[in-house]
């Protein structure tokens, strides 16, 4: 059962409610890099991205957000450190939400201009504490950086916002530590009605930032939390997007895409298995159809085990079979499997 939150807006992607579970990433761009910008952002939405977000560390990134916006089409999140002035260009010129931490921002008329701009311009504001960003007095009465030091600063910062009559909020508390993310997490929505943007920060690189990722926020994820989702990756932010839909289609939150199921190679295997899965993985990337395939090294494995996939193949020595929903289509040379198979699926 997922958890009931009220629901806010970026640009015109719903969060939170019954609305689907949304998928960001963070351009790594000069965001005042006009044409290097926008091409990351096109990659993204290509990738499926729903959200993205971009740092606006200067007035010229802030002015260089109505261009970016004509040339793409998906929201934008100005992602604001300490500044509020850079909140405030941001949204004069015309992000769709901000990512902010009131407590940075400093003095509390700070904060009231920029929750009375984006009341103006009816945009919602993320809340965002992480381990770097716990309030000291929490930290004292806590004996450091923990579950409930991250979120009683978490509502320290909501509580803010609320006293200025701002209620269009999504928070988000993140930590390295898996372990504390899920636990902080559970302990805040058990706590409040916000929607919660889910994330490991610091994950690492594709290999440990994906398994930290999946372990942490699929967790939540399971258990009815989180509205709207980034993986983060010391990669390319298109990897972020591409793990994101294939952790929330494994969980059955989101049916769009090719799901492919594969053997693990073992002595029966007669075909080069593995970059036949690795070519047909960037063949479907940006398939919507939601179908699933499946990639067995031999007939042990075949149309019998995958007798529930859309389509797949099933190798042999030096060939194999293309198969659907267990029954055998046609049988073709080794070189030719992964395009018979695109075939078939072109025909379905």
């Amino acid at each position: 059962m997922r958890r009931k939150t009220r629901q806010i807006f970026v640009g015109d992607v719903a969060i939170g409610g019954d609305a689907p579970i949304s998928i960001q990433s963070m351009t790594n761009t000069k965001t005042s890099d006009l044409e290097g910008t926008v091409k990351q952002i096109l990659a993204l939405e290509e990738a499926g991205c729903d959200i993205v977000r971009f740092a606006v560390n200067s007035e010229e990134d802030a002015k260089t957000i109505p261009e970016i916006k004509k040339r793409i089409h998906i929201p934008t999140i100005a992602d604001i450190q300490f500044n509020y002035q850079l909140a405030l260009y941001a949204i004069e010129y015309g992000a769709d939400g901000l990512r902010i931490n009131p407590g940075n921002i400093g003095e509390k008329w700070k904060v009231k201009e920029v929750v009375d701009a984006a009341k103006g311009a009816g945009i919602s504001i993320r809340v965002g504490v992480n381990s770097g960003s716990v309030h000291q007095e929490y930290i004292e009465k806590y004996h450091g950086v923990n579950v409930d030091s991250l979120c009683y600063s978490a509502l320290d910062e909501v509580r803010v916002l609320e006293s200025l009559g701002f209620s269009d909020i999504k928070v988000s508390i993140k930590s390295s530590d898996v372990n504390q993310s899920i636990e902080v997490n559970r302990k805040f929505a058990s706590m409040t009605d916000y929607p919660l943007h889910l994330g490991i920060t610091e994950a690492g690189n594709k290999e440990q930032g994906l398994i930290k990722s999946s372990v942490g926020i699929g967790s939540l994820l399971h258990d009815g939390i989180g509205d709207t989702i980034r993986i983060s990756l010391t990669d390319d932010p298109c990897r972020e997007v591409e793990a994101g839909k294939i952790l929330l289609r494994t969980l059955g939150l989101r049916k769009e895409g090719v799901e492919i199921i594969s053997c693990p190679t073992c002595a029966r295997t007669d075909i080069n298995l593995i970059p036949l899965v690795n070519e047909a993985q960037e063949a479907f990337k940006s398939y919507k159809k939601p179908l699933k395939i499946a990639i067995m090294g031999c007939p042990v494995n075949g149309p019998g085990e995958a007798k529930e996939a859309d389509f797949g193949i099933s190798g042999g020595k030096g060939k194999g079979i293309i198969f659907s929903k267990g029954k055998i289509i046609r049988t073709v040379e080794e070189e030719n499997l992964l395009k018979a198979l695109l075939e078939e699926m072109e025909r379905y």
